[in-house]
């Protein structure tokens, strides 16, 4: 019979250390949620397990002396205080160690910043009714989220660097860190959110590779995919950097990758960034019909 083997105690250290670095470096799943009434509650989305972040969508009216509103489709009405129950879900989502952002922008609404002076206001209602701060009229009731998500898709191209300034000088002042990402369409640089990326203030940033196809995945062709890729996690000083991708054919105009394809020609690659932080997906309804997020998360 053969001699037993024993691991060593230094041996066992080291493997248990490569195993919590490499569980370190995995990546996560992010996801859109609020923009269809039939995608399931916040609570359903987080107790499936695929998703590390989600993103509420959208703040889609503020700016330029605007009153802010949230719309989030078909799930509740904010004009009767009727989403105040998503606070108690948004904890749930959180105790679970899911980050959960508030999503501003979006492709539909009526948006921008008008001034440095306008930014300043725009982040304290930020503050005040979404985050660490204090307000009589918080549209998510008292939960505190996580951060602020960037979709920022139309309007003015201005000031948006300004924002995420003073977003991140509340947290400074309260027990909690402020997270600030953004979802930039691929082509470099991002006609919005260009100036506010070269900050360096971004802690996660989910390029949107979809809808544009000079950037995209296209028909068995991984190369201009993979060289955008490669532009945006050289060039932009973000903590982690995302693949974006539509969860189903008509989740987008253009862009979709099969799982099949994203899993054994694409990750594999994009992987070998330091940079890599995961995939990001539109949408939770989308992700529903198709299970893309289950389909891939074991190569995340």
């Amino acid at each position: 019979m053969g001699r037993k083997f024993q691991a060593s105690p230094l041996f066992v250290r080291l493997a248990v250390l490569a195993l919590v670095i490499r569980f370190c470096d995995a990546g996560g799943i992010a996801i859109y949620w609020g923009q269809n009434g039939l995608e399931g509650t916040l609570n359903q989305t987080c107790d499936t397990g695929r998703y590390s972040y989600v993103n509420i969508a959208f703040l889609n009216k503020f700016g330029n002396g605007q009153t802010p509103e949230i719309n989030l489709a078909g799930h509740c009405n904010p004009a009767t205080n009727g989403c105040t129950i998503a606070g108690s879900e948004i904890k749930h989502c959180q105790e679970l160690g899911i980050k959960v952002m508030l999503s501003i922008g979006g492709g539909v609404g009526n948006y921008s910043i008008a001034s440095r002076k306008d930014a300043k206001r725009v982040a304290y209602y930020l503050w005040s009714n979404f985050l660490g701060g204090h307000s009589s009229s918080r549209p998510l009731g008292d939960a505190v989220l996580d951060g602020i998500d960037f979709d920022i898709e139309l309007g003015s191209t201005q000031h948006w660097e300004n924002l995420a300034r003073y977003l991140l000088g509340y947290s400074k002042r309260g027990r909690r860190k402020v997270y600030l990402t953004a979802a930039p369409q691929c082509p470099f640089p991002d006609m919005f959110l260009g100036t506010a990326l070269n900050t360096g203030l971004f802690d996660y940033v989910w390029v949107q590779f979809y809808n544009n196809p000079p950037c995209q995945y296209s028909s068995g062709n991984t190369t201009n995919l993979i060289n955008s890729w490669n532009q945006w996690t050289t060039s932009i000083e973000a903590a982690k950097i995302f693949l974006g991708l539509p969860a189903a054919p008509d989740a987008a105009g253009s862009g979709y990758i099969p799982p099949e394809v994203l899993t054994s020609e694409i990750l594999p690659v994009i992987e070998r960034s330091p940079k890599y932080g995961g995939v990001m997906l539109w949408s939770k309804f989308y992700d529903d019909e198709t299970g893309y997020s289950s389909s891939i998360k074991p190569s995340v």
